[in-house]
């Protein structure tokens, strides 16, 4: 399952994310992952949650984002769920065409490999493609 929660900067979306990832670090049967674009928030994670900054890896498209994403389930195949804070600073450019057919292809990988994908876009609801509505949480 992927679900984005959308919105503008300062609307509270990081906080929301936090606060899901430590609520299901309390009842999950496999890891949680944290992937944030800085690690300021590293502390205000459970001890439990996996947080991976992204700073030191060069992200230049969706598809590359997508294969690290894919090199850390890989590294552990007990991830239940996996939550992505920042996907704007992340990486560099995001059109809609990129962004959907990213959507698309976390999508067959949240069926294959089991793991829920939550993440942040910092962009109104209303600005992005149709296709992507359907995965949107309020």
């Amino acid at each position: 399952m992927v679900q984005i929660l959308a919105g503008e900067k300062g609307e509270g979306k990081t906080k929301r994310l936090i606060g899901m990832a430590n609520d299901a670090s309390k009842t999950a049967n496999g890891c949680i992952v944290f992937v944030d674009d800085d690690n300021s928030h590293m502390y205000d994670l459970h001890y439990s949650v996996r947080f991976v900054d992204t700073p030191k890896f060069i992200m230049e498209c969706p598809d590359v984002f997508r294969g690290f994403l894919c090199g850390i389930l890989s590294q552990n195949n007990d991830i239940e769920k996996l939550y992505i804070d920042g996907l704007n600073n992340i990486v560099n450019s995001v059109d809609d065409e990129k962004f959907m057919n990213f959507i698309e292809e976390l999508e067959k990988t949240s069926e294959e490999s089991e793991t829920d994908f939550i993440l942040i876009i910092s962009r109104q609801q209303e600005l992005l493609p149709d296709g992507v509505q359907k995965y949107l949480i309020s």
